[in-house]
C-alpha cells in the first residue's frame, strides 16, 4: 500500500455541499435569505427593479464576506484594515534630511574645505517645520472634506429611495 501526502496542503479545502466550503455555503444562504426577504418586502413599494437595486447593496457585502479573500484575510477584516488605514490612522510626516544646506555641506566636503572630524559648517540653517505642519493641516482637511462627501452621498441614495417609496405608495 503506498500512501502520498499533498505537497500543496496550503490550498486544501474542505468541500461541504456543491463544492462549496461551509464559510461560503453560510453565507451563501445568508446572502439568498437577505437578497429574498427585501425583495419580497420591498416588491409591493416600489416594484422589482426598485426592489432589486435595493437588495443588491445589502446582498453584496453578505455574498463577499464568503467568498473574498486577501492576503489571508477574509472580507471583513479586509474592509476593517482598509476603513482603519483611511480614517483611524494618523499621517506619519516626512522631514527630508536632504535639503539645500545638506547638500551644500556635502559639496563643500566633497571640495575639501571641511575637515571631516570636529568642523562643521557655521551658516547651514536649521529646517523649520512650518511647511510640514501646513502640509499636515491641509491633509487633515480634505480627510474631513472627503468623510463629509461620503456621508452626503449616502444621505443622497437614502433620501432616494425614500422618495422612490413614496412615490410608489402614492400612486
Amino acid at each position: 500500500m503506498v500512501i502520498e501526502i499533498n505537497k500543496d496542503i496550503d490550498r486544501y479545502q474542505e468541500s461541504v455541499a456543491m463544492g462549496l466550503t461551509a464559510r461560503q455555503l453560510i453565507f451563501s444562504i445568508a446572502s439568498v435569505a437577505v437578497g429574498g426577504g427585501l425583495v419580497l418586502l420591498l416588491y409591493k413599494y416600489i416594484g422589482l427593479t426598485g426592489a432589486a437595486y435595493v437588495a443588491i447593496p445589502c446582498v453584496a457585502p453578505i455574498a463577499l464576506g464568503g467568498f473574498y479573500s486577501f492576503n489571508g484575510m477574509n472580507f471583513y477584516e479586509y474592509m476593517g484594515k482598509k476603513l482603519h488605514f483611511m480614517f483611524g490612522n494618523k499621517a506619519l510626516t516626512y522631514v527630508s534630511t536632504e535639503g539645500e544646506p545638506a547638500i551644500k555641506a556635502f559639496e563643500l566636503e566633497q571640495t575639501g574645505q571641511v575637515k571631516k572630524k570636529g568642523k562643521k559648517i557655521q551658516d547651514i540653517e536649521p529646517q523649520t517645520n512650518e511647511s510640514v505642519v501646513k502640509k499636515q493641516e491641509e491633509f487633515e482637511a480634505m480627510k474631513k472634506k472627503t468623510r463629509n462627501m461620503l456621508l452626503g452621498l449616502v444621505a443622497v441614495i437614502v433620501a432616494a429611495v425614500a422618495g422612490i417609496a413614496a412615490y410608489k405608495a402614492m400612486h
